[in-house]
């Protein structure tokens, strides 16, 4: 048998087998179609196992595959990562969409479920509210998670459970102290959660999670928690007392002309480099502030050995933010001590034109918000008042990065520099005819004494009806002289007592003589030393904060009455936003009502101050019309008194001898006819210069008008 020919035995195997394949009968077309879907079947699911796998690893925000993730909460370190991974698997679920195919018919017919929204349309989201989902705040720091849902759905009968769960996993996630035990969450009247019922958990999302680091509400004695210096310069006792017109209580300078300082340390220190920082606190100036602070101390970490009890104005600080009033001195303070990293010392860097100190006796609650963009924003009852970049030079004095170049100390101005621009004229020669001793004014000498007047008769006489009081005693209250009055006599007469001519404007003064001046052409210009480069610059992208290890309060103070309440540090400006509205809010409200009621029941005189105080409010919401008009009413002062001092001209030829005449004849002598007479007196001394004729018929009357000396009025 040749190589590779098959054996007899598989010839006969073959054979065999295909026999037997003759005798079955033969599969038709089609036979093998349910095989064919099976494996289809199997296929889709196994492309729906997939997709779902790939969504829950991809985007779920409780599926982390990365380590780095998972040693971390999302939700806390990159809520808005965490928001959006939500949003994407709740979108790219195609088990959402086929779930509500039934009500396709509906909707386009207008008659869909009202608790169902439409299909194919995204709704917006709506927050749950609470009353006890932040807990106790006085147990310290813990989270407040704010859950956000599709606005088509809505909440089942699980949605607590589903609620209380998310919290009791980010319990376990998180580091932070949160209450024990966890709160239920209740509905409040501004949520509605008949409606809708909340179908999957696939649909909820933690939209973001709003950190609070520190709350401090004095709802309870502060002793123990907060610890008042031992040091001796503070003797002013801090009380626990209410605020007055309600019932919420604060921490009280209890004392006027005083030292306070008191201090909390926090559970543990608090980075203002990462995200948003919000520092907040509510102050009440029951009694004004006239001169004193009413600021916050954020400290940074102390050196070793430090205790709270020798807190004092030494201890160092990162931040100290909060109203001050004293003299010229009415703001807000922002200073950061900020750590210069050439020469290792804390620089103090205060706030450039920071906003001014409310005047009312209300409570207001002051907010300083540390953007991550090194913006910063204060805040006045949540109304913005400043905003700074905090490394720009225009708003931080001294400047955060110090300047690259300096000017060189060890530069000395030469000793032939000529800073002069205008020099006098060495050429100059004063005049021949140039008096300086000639006086300013000199006495009229065509001034004649007016017919009538009484010499011998003084200005002012004893009041002849004036008594001398029964209580007057000579040896104790002295010699009693009778109180003085005009002297009747002297109202008909020209005037009384010793006459005298009057001054006129000397025609030959002309001053002090100086020489003019001239160019000076030895001018350099004005000196200044030569620039060189600053040893202590440095480039930063963002300020390096020290992180918060305790909050202080140390002031001096010559008012009492000061209330402190509502202490907040806190990672998200929401947080802050919802304090101001639950706690700040209903109070200022009771508090303006309270003294818009006592205005109105004040006597009229205070009526004037009430409306003054309801125009300095208008005036400050509206500063730059107010600047406006300011300016414009110093504009009209300063014209009219430049007018009066400098504006007044002197008629041509009408001398202070003819007005005295014009007014003698006028009101002194009625039966004469003054019209005629003023008008021959007015056009005498109109007339041109030097006609000699009318100045000899005028000559009579010119003696006859003199000017009549002013008379003061003495009082006994």
């Amino acid at each position: 048998m040749p190589v590779g020919s098959p054996s007899r035995g598989s010839i006969i195997l073959r054979f065999t087998a295909s026999s037997f394949l003759c005798l079955l009968p033969r599969k038709r077309r089609g036979e093998f179609v349910p095989v064919y879907v099976a494996l289809g079947l199997i296929l889709l699911s196994a492309s729906f196992g997939i997709h779902t796998a790939m969504q829950q690893l991809r985007y779920s925000p409780n599926v982390l595959v990365s380590k780095k993730k998972r040693e971390t909460v999302p939700e806390v370190v990159d809520p808005d990562w965490a928001a959006e991974e939500a949003e994407r698997f709740i979108s790219g679920s195609v088990f959402r969409r086929v779930a509500h195919l039934q009500d396709f018919d509906a909707v386009w017919a207008g008659n869909s479920d009202p608790a169902r929204g439409h299909v194919m349309q995204r709704g917006s989201t709506v927050s749950i509210c609470s009353d006890s989902i932040t807990g106790n705040p006085l147990e310290g720091m813990y989270d407040v998670v704010k859950l956000h849902w599709p606005a088509r759905r809505g909440l089942s009968c699980h949605w607590r459970k589903l609620v209380t769960a998310t919290l009791s996993y980010l319990r376990r996630r998180i580091r932070f102290k949160m209450p024990t035990p966890l709160p239920y969450i209740y509905p409040n009247t501004p949520c509605d959660f008949a409606s809708s019922p909340f179908r999957s958990p696939l649909e909820f999302k933690v939209s973001w999670v709003l950190i609070q680091w520190f709350y401090e509400s004095f709802d309870e004695p502060f002793d123990g928690r907060w610890i008042v210096s031992e040091n001796g310069d503070y003797q002013g006792l801090w009380k626990h007392s209410k605020s007055d017109g309600h019932e919420d209580y604060g921490l009280l300078v209890s004392e006027k002309a005083r030292k306070y300082a008191i201090v909390k340390e926090l559970d543990g220190p608090i980075s203002l480099k990462d995200g948003t920082v919000v520092l907040q606190f509510e102050v009440r100036l029951q009694n004004g502030l006239e001169c004193g602070g009413a600021y916050l101390k954020y400290l940074r970490v102390q050196e070793t050995g430090w205790i709270p009890k020798g807190f004092d104005n030494e201890s160092p600080y990162s931040i100290m933010f909060g109203p001050d009033n004293c003299g010229a001195t009415n703001k807000v303070h922002f200073i950061l001590q900020h750590k210069n990293p050439k020469t290792g010392k804390f620089v103090e860097h205060h706030l450039k034109f920071p906003p001014s100190v409310p005047y009312d006796k209300l409570s207001h609650v002051y907010t300083a918000i540390l953007k991550p963009d090194n913006e910063l924003k204060i805040l006045i009852d949540g109304e913005e008042k400043k905003k700074a970049n905090f490394l720009s030079a225009d708003d931080f004095e001294p400047a955060l990065i110090p300047p690259k170049t300096i000017p060189d100390p060890d530069d000395k101005k030469p000793e032939d520099w000529d800073e002069r621009a205008k020099i006098s004229d060495p050429d100059a020669v004063k005049p021949d005819d140039w008096d300086e001793d000639a006086p300013m004014e000199i006495e009229d000498e065509e001034a004649v004494k007016p017919e009538g007047w009484l010499d011998d008769e003084p200005e002012e006489i004893d009041d002849p009806e004036a008594t001398k009081p029964e209580d007057w005693d000579d040896e104790e209250d002295g010699e009693w002289e009778a109180q003085k009055i005009d002297n009747p006599k002297c109202e008909a007469a020209p005037g009384c007592g010793e006459w005298k001519k009057p001054m006129k404007h000397n025609p030959a003064y002309k001053g002090k003589w100086h020489a003019p001046l001239i160019d000076n052409p030895n001018y350099k210009g004005i000196w200044k030393p030569q620039e060189i480069d600053n040893p202590d610059y440095f480039e930063l992208d963002k300020p390096d904060f020290e992180p918060i290890a305790a909050i202080g309060i140390e002031i001096w103070t010559m008012q009492d009455g000061i209330l402190f309440d509502n202490i907040l540090i806190s990672s998200n400006e929401k947080v802050a936003e919802s304090y101001r509205a639950d706690t700040w809010k209903p109070k200022y409200e009771t508090e303006k009502e309270n003294q818009k009621a006592e205005d109105a029941a004040a006597a009229s005189p205070s009526d004037g101050l009430s409306d003054f105080q309801d125009v300095i409010e208008k005036a400050e919401k509206q500063p730059n019309l107010t600047i406006g008009v300011l300016v414009a009413v110093a504009v009209i002062f300063a014209t009219v008194i430049f007018r009066a001092l400098f504006g007044r001209k002197k008629p041509p030829m009408l001398s202070i001898t003819s007005i005295s005449k014009i007014f003698f004849e006028l009101y002194l002598q009625p039966a004469a006819a003054p019209t005629t007479e003023a008008k021959n007196a007015g056009a005498a001394e109109t007339d041109a210069a030097g006609n000699g004729e009318e100045r000899e018929e005028n000559g009579k009357d010119d003696d006859a008008s003199a000017p009549r000396p002013s008379r003061s009025r003495k009082k006994a």
